[in-house]
């Protein structure tokens, strides 16, 4: 809100933020911390966009899980800005006295924890603390420092997942997905560290290898004689909120010979969402230099058809979660033959990732989804591997 709306607008939704706080909680409950020793609600911020809300006299942990249920449904409600609508969510953390700290600071330590596991989970939920929280966290520390050096050390690799014609099959694209093998640790899962990445900002260099990378691999598949197929890339709604991504896709496919028409960049809902000037240009910038865009995961967040309206988009991508049950459950199935649909009726293509069966490609081609990707057809590979994909794909048809 700072960066899109002014730190103004930041500061009264903050002052909003903690009027909902107070009316979640009892009068001898306090917001933050007390300014006096009167036993009536008192609020301050704890940090940035941190608060603290301390209950007292409460008889068991689920009177305080019954407050953070209440102070969640509070903020499904939007919250109203200078006139703008603005969605808020909150992650909280529980620790309770005296099993999870005998003072204040210990306390503070184990809810903070809880609030980085609530976030992990997907934001907008409550978590109680865990011993083994403080695992977890130590491991992520350990990732972290690993992970600001693996750049510098050529630690990370391409893999590439095809992408198929749902119809005739043929080879239509590739998605290039990152990969990590530290020397210590072995090979992590993306699913670990790329949410540590985009928080603490090294998504934007490690971003930025990725798509030259990539585009350095095409630029070999084509210098071997092969066709090229459509490349996906992957942005972070932090690369799209930087000012000068353009201008880097420009520089990476003036530096590759790569047409823009190759590329095809996958944006999140929660990257798109954002609704500010420096996204909205860029995804203009982008789509006048012949990019392609792809509205990846549908289906996970918000949904919106705005976001379907009024962004330059040429293709949605079905999340994983609801292929993954299409032929068991009705539910998922009808959800994805409506996304199929509405999707076509914007003039969009659909391409259906996470497909695993024949059963399940079999239900997509029937809705007339256009792509599909999946283990069915193959895991991700490294670049030299995939080239057996090409193979159908150089002129007049060459092996």
């Amino acid at each position: 809100v700072n960066d899109s709306m002014g730190h103004a607008a930041g500061d009264l939704l903050l002052c909003d933020v903690a009027k909902r706080l107070i009316n979640c909680v009892r009068l001898t409950d306090a917001v933050a911390r007390a300014a006096s020793n009167e036993s009536s609600a008192a609020i301050s911020r704890f940090g940035g966009d941190e608060f603290t809300v301390l209950l007292t006299e409460i008889s068991d942990a689920r009177d305080a899980s019954r407050v953070a249920q209440r102070i969640l449904d509070a903020f499904r409600e939007p919250f109203q800005v200078n006139g703008q609508e603005l969605v808020v969510t909150l992650s909280m953390g529980i620790a309770v006295y005296p099993s999870d700290g005998q003072d204040a600071e210990d306390l503070l330590k184990n809810a903070d924890t809880a609030m980085f596991c609530a976030k992990q989970r997907g934001r907008a939920n409550f978590q109680f603390y865990a011993r083994s929280m403080n695992v977890e966290a130590s491991r992520r520390l350990h990732l972290e420092t690993r992970l600001r050096r693996a750049l510098e050390r050529d630690e990370f690799t391409l893999h590439y997942q095809p992408v198929r014609d749902a119809v005739g099959g043929q080879l239509t694209g590739s998605e290039a997905l990152v990969r990590w093998d530290d020397p210590e640790m072995g090979m992590i899962s993306p699913a670990e560290f790329i949410p540590i990445a985009e928080e603490t900002g090294i998504i934007l260099d490690l971003g930025e290898w990725v798509l030259l990378a990539a585009c350095r691999q095409v630029q070999r598949w084509r210098n071997q004689g092969y066709r090229v197929v459509r490349l996906a890339v992957n942005l972070s709604p932090l690369q799209l909120r930087r000012p000068g991504l353009a201008q880097v896709v420009e520089r990476t496919l003036a530096a590759t010979e790569m047409s823009a028409d190759q590329l095809e960049l996958e944006l999140t809902e929660s990257a798109i969402m954002q609704d500010d000037v420096v996204t909205e240009t860029t995804i203009g910038e982008l789509n006048e230099m012949g990019v392609g865009l792809t509205l990846d995961d549908f289906g996970t967040g918000y949904s919106s058809l705005s976001y379907l309206r009024r962004f330059p988009l040429q293709r949605v991508k079905i999340d994983r979660s609801f292929v993954q049950h299409i032929t068991t459950h009705p539910g998922d199935a009808a959800l994805t033959a409506g996304i199929i649909g509405l999707a076509h009726t914007l003039c969009l293509k659909v391409v259906a990732e996470g497909v695993e069966s024949q059963a399940q490609a079999e239900f997509l081609r029937g809705q007339c989804c256009d792509e599909l990707q999946g283990f069915l057809f193959s895991r991700p590979i490294p670049g030299d591997e995939f080239s057996r994909f090409l193979d159908i794909a150089k002129p007049n048809g060459e092996n």
